[in-house]
């Protein structure tokens, strides 16, 4: 890296997303801390659960006060069946809505909230949140407890921009559409999903390459980002 070494914090960093984005950083030289409750494929990994109180408190305790350039929140959770003709809202639990919600929503504001005097110390922190397309107005999907959730994380992102102006962070919610991990591929071929052509991998890098390299007086509350039928 031509750059100082920066220090960035993966959530949700052992599959998916997360674990795309992990190993991109990883590879650049970056020091990244990969947040996951199994083990992560590249980072120095700590072993959490996000989706309770204790899992949250490993994370700042492992951290301590440790200085860092970004937060990056890539997990997410959805309901049994979700995106295919085999969800049912009826046949969804009180549990697994409290699930979904605690993991999108709850956590992002727990981990950021116990992380702010972390990124605070970095010269041009960033905090970048992986949402959907469905936690868009017009754009929700019949995944009641999955959209909640995105809508909340949005929301939540916003007041956390307000309640944390003086920590000098910037936030931005990433809103994608389906991208190629391995998992949607699968349910692609298998024909869970119907046909597409998935975002690539490579663009959400992309994106979050240009979010870093932004100048401290830049903000970019909302990435939204769109397949073309």
């Amino acid at each position: 890296m031509s750059h100082d070494l920066k220090t960035i914090v993966v959530v949700g960093a052992s599959r998916g997303i997360g674990a795309a984005v992990t190993q991109h950083f990883d590879q650049r030289g970056y020091r990244v801390w990969s947040v996951s409750r199994s083990p992560a494929i590249a980072g120095r990994w700590i072993q959490a659960d996000i989706s309770g109180p204790e899992g949250i408190g490993a994370i700042a305790a492992a951290l301590g006060d440790t200085p860092i350039d970004a937060l990056l929140f890539m997990g997410g959770v959805w309901e049994a069946g979700a995106f295919t003709d085999a969800y049912d809202f009826l046949a969804s639990s009180d549990a697994e809505t409290r699930f979904v919600i605690s993991v999108n929503t709850i956590a992002p504001i727990e981990i950021t909230r116990s992380l702010a005097a972390n990124l605070s110390q970095a010269a041009n922190p960033r905090a970048i949140y992986i949402g959907a397309l469905s936690g868009l107005d017009n754009c929700p999907s019949v995944e009641v407890a999955n959209t909640a959730s995105k809508f909340g994380l949005r929301g939540a992102v916003q007041a956390l921009r307000l309640a944390l102006g003086s920590q000098n962070i910037g936030f931005t919610v990433i809103n994608p559409g389906n991208i190629a991990t391995e998992e949607v591929l699968l349910d692609i071929e298998e024909g869970r999903f119907g046909p597409q052509t998935p975002i690539p991998m490579a663009v959400i890098t992309a994106a979050i390459d240009w979010l870093l390299s932004l100048p401290p007086s830049v903000d970019v509350p909302d990435l939204n980002l769109w397949q073309r039928s």
